[in-house]
């Protein structure tokens, strides 16, 4: 094992712990909180380095990284890939041969076309809904207002199993301004009876667990500062 592999399995390990202690705090079971690795820009090898840690959920924000790096890493047995990033329509083919879920579902049309793909190829998509929690123009997500609109339509689909929903609310340097957001996204998830909240990364992952995230996004603090 290489340091840099070493060091990819130390941050690993401080996160875990982070994230225990935050369930501790808030009267919650480790076990309800899943880490998923954010592993965009970094080398496959960084990602094996995880998964031989015990990591086994990563994220990938663009599709032909993801493409590659699954192609790369095949022989992992069990690494589940969740696209944490912006889709396109004309790329949802590759994403639902290869992908675990799609957690950045956000408009009936990018439903549709992921259905179609997931019924082409008999499989059955896990997605989650990108709210934008904080109504940022510069962001993708579905309005708050139109979630529900948009869970109805995904419930209709029969290849898509609807699970939860995602937010990356404003970027501050007080993880406390996250809160209300994350609040807000719980209760849109409660409304619709919805199990997953992918919510939190590095710098507020304790605010989300507080505030009832299952699932924390984390990078940097596991894989160091991104390949450029």
């Amino acid at each position: 094992m290489t340091e840099a592999s070493r060091q990819v399995a130390r941050n690993l390990e401080r996160v875990q712990e982070r994230i225990a202690a935050a369930c501790e705090c808030a009267g919650r079971a480790p076990g309800e909180v899943r880490l998923i690795a954010v592993s965009k820009r970094h080398a496959p090898a960084a990602i094996e380095a995880a998964y031989e840690a015990g990591q086994r959920e990563f994220g990938e924000n663009y599709v032909q990284e993801l493409s590659d790096k699954a192609s790369r890493l095949v022989h992992l047995a069990g690494l589940r890939w969740r696209l944490i990033g912006h889709l396109q329509r004309n790329k949802t083919r590759r994403v639902a041969e290869i992908a675990y879920a799609v957690d950045t579902v956000d408009s009936a049309r990018l439903a549709q076309a992921l259905e179609r793909q997931a019924a082409g190829g008999g499989r059955r998509l896990r997605v989650l809904l990108q709210v934008n929690i904080g109504r940022e123009p510069q962001k993708a997500g579905v309005a708050p207002e139109g979630v529900a609109a948009l869970v109805a339509t995904v419930r209709g689909l029969p290849h898509l199993e609807l699970q939860g929903l995602l937010a990356v609310p404003p970027v501050s340097r007080d993880p406390e301004t996250s809160r209300p957001h994350f609040a807000a996204l719980r209760a849109l998830a409660r409304r619709h009876s919805l199990s997953e909240l992918s919510m939190g990364m590095s710098a507020d992952l304790e605010v989300a667990v507080e505030e009832g995230a299952t699932m924390v996004r984390v990078g940097s603090a596991i894989f160091g500062p991104r390949d450029r």
